[in-house]
Order: C-alpha cells, then sequence, then structure tokens
C-alpha cells in the first residue's frame, strides 16, 4: 500500500465513512466497516484517528464545510442585493438535490451524539459550526458589498441556520421540488429585507 501523508489518510476515512453511514446509518456504521470502505486496514484507522467520537467530529466539519464551499462559490456579488442572496440559497438547495442522503445524515448524527453518552458536546459543536460558517459567509459579503445589517450578525448567522435546517429537513420528508422556487423566493426576499446596502455618493 502506497503512503500516504496522515492528513489526506484521515479525509480518505473521513469521505468514507461520510458513505458508509449515509447507506447504513451512524449507529451501524462501525470503524472496521469504516475502514473496508475506505480500502484499509483497521491499524491504518486507528493510526490516524483515536476514537470514534474523534471520526464523528471530522464527519461534522467534513459535511458542513461541503455545503459552505458551495454557498461561499455562489455567493459573488450580482446587479443587486436580491440576486446575490438568491443565488447563494439556490447553491445551497442544489446540493441539498444532489445529495440528499449526506444531509439526511447531519439529522441522524445530531441525534446520535445526543443520545450517545459523552458525544453530546458534538451536537453542539455541529450546530457552532453552521453558526460560525453563516457568520463568515455574512460578514465576507456585507465587505463585498457594502451592506448595512439590520439585525446583529451572531443572530441573522443563528437564524439562518435556524430556517435552513427546518427547510432541508422540510423538503427531505416532503420533497416536492416543484414548490421550492417560490419557497426560496420567499426566503430570498424575506432575509434581503434584514439587510440593505448603504447608498454610493457621487464624487
Amino acid at each position: 500500500m502506497a503512503r500516504m501523508p496522515s492528513a489526506e489518510r484521515r479525509r480518505q476515512l473521513t469521505e468514507a465513512a461520510i458513505r458508509a453511514m449515509a447507506r447504513d446509518g451512524v449507529a451501524k456504521t462501525t470503524t472496521r466497516s469504516i475502514a473496508t470502505e475506505a480500502g484499509v486496514s483497521l491499524s491504518v484507522f486507528h493510526y490516524c484517528f483515536d476514537s470514534k467520537q474523534e471520526l464523528v467530529e471530522s464527519v461534522i466539519t467534513t459535511i458542513t464545510d461541503h455545503s459552505v464551499s458551495m454557498v461561499k462559490e455562489a455567493l459573488r456579488p450580482r446587479a443587486s442585493l436580491q440576486e446575490t442572496v438568491r443565488a447563494g440559497f439556490q447553491a445551497y438547495w442544489d446540493h441539498v438535490r444532489a445529495h440528499p442522503d449526506e444531509h439526511m445524515l447531519t439529522y441522524e448524527l445530531t441525534q446520535y451524539a445526543l443520545r450517545q453518552p459523552g458525544f453530546e458536546h458534538l451536537a453542539r459543536r455541529q450546530y457552532e459550526l453552521y453558526g460560525e460558517a453563516y457568520s463568515e459567509l455574512i460578514e465576507e459579503l456585507r465587505e463585498k458589498m457594502d451592506l448595512r445589517l439590520r439585525v446583529p450578525v451572531s443572530v441573522l448567522a443563528r437564524y439562518l441556520g435556524a430556517m435552513t435546517d427546518g427547510l432541508t429537513l422540510n423538503y427531505l420528508v416532503l420533497g416536492d421540488e416543484a414548490a421550492w422556487c417560490a419557497i426560496l423566493d420567499t426566503v430570498t426576499t424575506h432575509i434581503a429585507g434584514l439587510v440593505h446596502e448603504v447608498p454610493r455618493t457621487g464624487s
């Protein structure tokens, strides 16, 4: 087996864990099944991760990064604030539609962490990551477009996390893709109402 840097091996095992957990469920996924999914020996897994708890944290962080990177790429300034916000939501929504099992896994990870003794802090960390990711996106967009917020960044970030969390679960349960264009338009209008662009003064 070719030698691989430890950080790269951890990424390989984390992605394998995401696939295995999305397919088989968190509780049924073992360190052995993850190693098998990644095509490595169990000893390699234990070299990279001290415990399943450490792996779960890596899975949570990686899944969050998957979604955030898509939105960040889409959130480049457009003709209007409304169009910019809509593009960000659309990018996230396209990711949900393309990877429903991965998003379903996020809810299972939350429940698993809350019910598993010693793992409770991972559920909290999961939602802290959502807040941090939204805060970063808001700050970047505020700087690029010279925006003023009607609510504090921390409040808007947590609100966005709660809203997208609920909308995602609603879609995973009910489906009905035809309804989501109008739903995203409604959400965009609402969020844009909490932000406004600073008028540019003439020279």
